[in-house]
């Protein structure tokens, strides 16, 4: 499987052009690299469950957005396969998280990432597992 000539950024703005769901959600992508990414984004009213805590779907929704990113950044078209996450306690309003996207393994085929998210004190909020496969294709 040949990787792409473009850069990950390259790969990440082609990505975002139509990504209207990062937009809504608030990301902010700070790095981009081979296999990772990091972002944060800021928890509003909007985001918020009965309980006043941020809901699950935003925080994996914000890990599954770090994962596509960091996944496709060989520049081979790759979507999740599997996915879990792991709550491990609550993000409330005006929260500031940063999601960090790992990879750990890859393969011709399959990637698998480590996607953390922590809050302003860098305690762990979320913990994401994503496997990925490489459909071989060029982004």
């Amino acid at each position: 499987m040949e990787e792409s000539t473009k850069s990950p950024g390259d790969i990440l703005a082609q990505m975002l052009e139509k990504d209207q769901f990062t937009r809504w959600l608030g990301l902010e992508i700070e790095a981009i690299g081979i296999g990772y990414c990091k972002l944060h984004y800021r928890i509003t009213e909007n985001m918020l469950n009965g309980f006043s805590t941020a809901h699950g779907g935003i925080l994996f929704s914000a890990a599954d957005s770090a994962l596509a990113f960091a996944c496709n950044s060989h520049g081979i078209i790759t979507v999740a396969l599997e996915v879990n996450i792991s709550f491990t306690r609550p993000a409330r309003i005006g929260d500031l998280l940063t999601v960090e996207a790992r990879e750990v393994h890859l393969s011709n085929k399959i990637g698998v990432y480590d996607i953390r998210t922590t809050n302003q004190q860098g305690e762990l909020i979320a913990l994401f597992k994503g496997t990925a496969y490489r459909t071989g294709k060029p982004a």
